[in-house]
């Protein structure tokens, strides 16, 4: 008989005093309710404000929109004390209008135990160097 194995999904060269000690809490406690009700309305409506510029200004407008879109997501500064803003991409999506609670609860540059992130390390993770996030805040 075969054994039984639970395969963990651990990284090899991961920097526990870096980074802290990984949780499961997040990965058991799923988004609230609220939540995934507002994320599906937003692609609902989405999808509709697609549909009327589709039968509008024809498939080509959706088309370079797509191209626009693809093109300023990828627009980014290198880690460091200048975060990226993604203004552009912003205005196009019409995000610039959306105000949401993190917009001014929680921001954690407003934290005491806010730690900017480490320049050097950030690109290695960019690059693929390094694994683990760019910078974990002490909490």
């Amino acid at each position: 008989m075969a054994s039984t194995r639970i395969v963990h999904d651990v990284v090899e060269n991961y920097d526990a005093l870096r980074f802290g000690l990984d949780g499961v809490k997040g990965d058991i406690v799923g988004v609230h309710p609220l939540q995934s009700l507002r994320e599906k309305m937003r692609v609902d409506l989405e999808g509709k404000k697609r549909t009327i510029l589709d039968l509008t200004y024809g498939s080509a407008f959706n088309l370079r929109e797509d191209f626009d879109r693809q093109t300023l997501s990828r627009f980014q500064r290198p880690p460091g004390a200048l975060p990226s803003s993604l203004l552009g991409f912003e205005a196009i999506t019409g995000g610039l209008e959306d105000f949401g609670f993190e917009d001014y609860l929680n921001v954690p540059q407003d934290s005491e135990t806010h730690r900017p992130a480490d320049m050097h390390h950030g690109m290695e993770v960019r690059l693929g160097l390094t694994k683990g996030p760019v910078c974990r805040s002490l909490n």
